[in-house]
């Protein structure tokens, strides 16, 4: 099998992390992360004007309709450079949502300002942000644990409920929600997609930040009006985040090989006994067992490069989990690893070192953890 990029890959790759290099230094980003937004609406505007969150739009509506080995790309340069600006929820997750419903089309009239098509439009060229509101309290990873309700109403439907943990949403214009139009709790039909403003009269949102200083919230709705995108949508969530799962499990790669970099020019820096501590051989086998965690986690973000778009659901879901929970495994071990090799200085936020620990520790949670993710790739070979 052939692993090697096309030259119209690498290329993308290569303006990715020259991008990151020259755009978004270490300096700039904890200033980005202290301001009020804990993102930089220039940056984003800027991933729009150069073809980054058209990736996957389709042609017709302005973007590139490329697939997961450039977002893999993409993805390694943004854990390299620790990017805080939305592009996993926006440009991967909400946009493989409402990608389905381009060529068909909710059963409701819409105006073309607010249709699919036109949102994609605007969100490829970085005008708009859309995340999805997908995870309810005690789902534990669940995604057909949905408990919010939708209401049809003379002009739509209304939708009340609370999602948990919606990453980015103070930032949105929209958010792509789930919600209930039949079924018990847990029922695999019955799910459907919506889209709300996020000025809509009825939503509040909880905000607070997470354990790597990005901003969410919890969001409560109440009889919030919606627009439907879906009906029976549980496979289009599933789908969209198993890709979301490579494209985590890539940016872990980036973070790890950043991590690793980090320690190793430390380690040839810090003088103890009259020589740098790179020359002790217990550092060296540690560093060793780095090197090899990062190469494992890097082969099974191919993996999931190349299995998230099957057909075959219970196969890709596997894969999937196989990826995640290798992938979590080298992010705690190297994560732990390079803070204790760098000594008290590693736990401060004067090294990018802590930041892509805190990174590292959010990625191994984030779309399943590494419990999870066994647990799923067991029931998958049942």
């Amino acid at each position: 099998m052939d692993f090697d990029f096309s030259e119209e890959q690498r290329q993308l790759g290569d303006a990715m992390q020259r991008f990151v290099a020259g755009e978004y230094s270490f300096e700039k980003r904890k200033a980005i992360l202290a301001g009020p937004d804990g993102f930089s609406r220039d940056v984003w505007k800027q991933l729009g004007e150069l073809g980054f969150l058209a990736l996957l739009v389709p042609e017709e509506h302005g973007g590139m309709g490329a697939g997961p080995v450039e977002i893999l790309l993409v993805m390694n340069a943004i854990g390299k450079g620790l990017l805080l600006e939305p592009y996993l929820p926006s440009a991967i997750l909400a946009t493989l949502l409402l990608r389905g419903d381009v060529s068909d089309a909710a059963p409701q009239s819409r105006s073309e300002a607010d249709s699919p098509g036109e949102l994609l439009s605007r969100m490829a060229a970085g005008e708009v942000i859309a995340v999805p509101a997908h995870t309810e309290f005690g789902a534990r990873y669940d995604l057909r644990h949905v408990a919010t309700k939708a209401t049809k109403t003379p002009d739509g439907y209304a939708l009340s409920g609370e999602k948990a943990v919606v990453l980015h949403a103070p930032a949105a214009d929209f958010l792509v929600v789930s919600a209930r139009t039949a079924g018990a709790d847990t029922d695999e039909r019955g799910i459907s997609l919506f889209l709300v403003a996020r000025d809509a009269p009825g939503l509040s949102m909880r905000l607070f930040r997470t354990m790597d200083g990005q901003r969410a919230a919890d969001v409560k709705l109440e009889n919030v009006p919606a627009k439907l995108i879906a009906e029976n949508a549980l496979p289009r969530i599933e789908a969209a985040f198993d890709f979301g799962i490579a494209a985590l499990c890539a940016e872990a790669v980036g973070a790890l090989q950043a991590s690793l970099d980090a320690t190793i020019d430390y380690t040839k820096t810090r003088q103890q006994f009259g020589q740098p501590i790179a020359k002790f051989q217990a550092l060296q086998h540690r560093m060793a067992d780095m090197f090899i965690q990062v190469e494992q986690a890097r082969s099974m973000s191919f993996l999931a490069a190349m299995r998230c778009t099957d057909s075959d659901a219970r196969e890709r879901s596997r894969n999937l989990s196989a990826a995640k929970a290798l992938v979590g495994q080298a992010a705690r071990f190297v994560g732990q690893q390079s803070i204790q090799l760098h000594g008290g200085m590693g736990m401060t936020d004067e090294l990018a070192i802590s930041h892509h620990f805190r990174r590292l520790t959010a990625i191994e949670l984030m779309l399943g953890d590494t419990e999870h993710h066994l647990e799923r790739f067991a029931k998958g070979r049942a």
